[in-house]
């Protein structure tokens, strides 16, 4: 079996779900594809997530000419750093760029802003912070933008998508100073038990994805137990984080389906009655 062979359709949900956090501009295939395999399985509805200017623009756009698809916008946690700081070595699809300063991040911020004030855009992020990409000297940077797209998500009303990797105690200091905006997701939720009666104390949705169902991962398991069931969703973050059994190859949002019943095993609960739940959360979460 090819590790870049896009695994089979799974036996589609009986009742819809929404993915609420994937990367269609990075897939294989187009839009359509994309949108027609996920609908084959009955995941009818994805948020599109931004991660800088140029993605931004397209989940906005893209969201404009397809109902089913919802944006979000941002400049990712470890692209600030980049625009602030430069990135000789061209690690993002921008390629090599030369530091910007203060003043280039404002400029893309203010991108971000005017995109937020859009209808079909529905939330703000991934943004965060992400300490395992980004050593100290990005850390300030990142903090900027971070409180920078709080702001901009509560002034437009939107909901905010966190990224938050190796960065727990800070993201919720922040967020606990800066104030939540009224519909906070935890994206490719990674705390533990612990952090899940925190973040359900405060009304933040916790988005579970594939790496849920990887061996190593009881912490996630024991805080999807925890976690209420109103605050619950799903989520691929494809291409990425592919779940088992078929970790390593190409996610898309069609895979929904094997983490949803992942997730219904953990939690002791039925696929129909976990969907449901899903899927009415996302649409409450992103206001669609």
């Amino acid at each position: 079996m090819s590790r870049t062979e896009a695994p089979p359709l799974p036996e589609p949900l009986r009742v819809p779900v929404a993915d609420s956090h994937t990367h269609l501009d990075m897939q294989d295939g187009t839009v359509e594809e994309g949108l027609a395999r996920a609908a084959a399985v009955n995941v009818t509805a994805v948020v599109q997530v931004g991660c800088d200017v140029k993605g931004s623009q397209w989940a906005a756009e893209t969201a404009a000419v397809h109902p089913s698809v919802h944006a979000s916008v941002a400049l990712h946690p470890n692209e600030a750093p980049r625009i602030v700081h430069g990135d000789p070595e061209g690690s993002s699809r921008q390629g090599a760029r030369e530091p910007g300063g203060k003043a280039a991040l404002d400029e893309a911020l203010a991108e971000i802003d005017a995109l937020a004030a859009l209808g079909h855009v529905r939330a703000v992020g991934e943004t965060g912070l992400d300490y395992f990409r980004t050593g100290p000297e990005g850390m300030a940077a990142q903090e900027e933008s971070f409180r920078a797209h709080i702001e901009i998500a509560k002034r437009h009303g939107k909901a905010l998508v966190i990224h938050d990797r190796e960065a727990h105690a800070d993201v919720l200091r922040i967020l606990a100073d800066a104030g939540a905006p009224e519909r906070t997701v935890f994206h490719c939720y990674s705390g533990d038990a612990e952090m899940a009666r925190i973040c359900a104390a405060a009304g933040y949705f916790m988005s579970f994805a594939g790496n849920v169902t990887f061996k190593n991962a009881q912490p996630l398991r024991d805080a999807l137990a925890v976690a209420p069931a109103e605050l619950v969703l799903v989520e691929t973050d494809a291409p990425f984080l592919t779940p088992a059994p078929y970790r390593g190859r190409p996610n898309a949002p069609y895979l929904i389906p094997v983490t949803l019943r992942a997730m219904a095993e953990v939690r002791g609960t039925d696929e129909d009655t976990l969907a449901a739940a899903v899927y009415d959360n996302t649409a409450r979460a992103f206001d669609f």
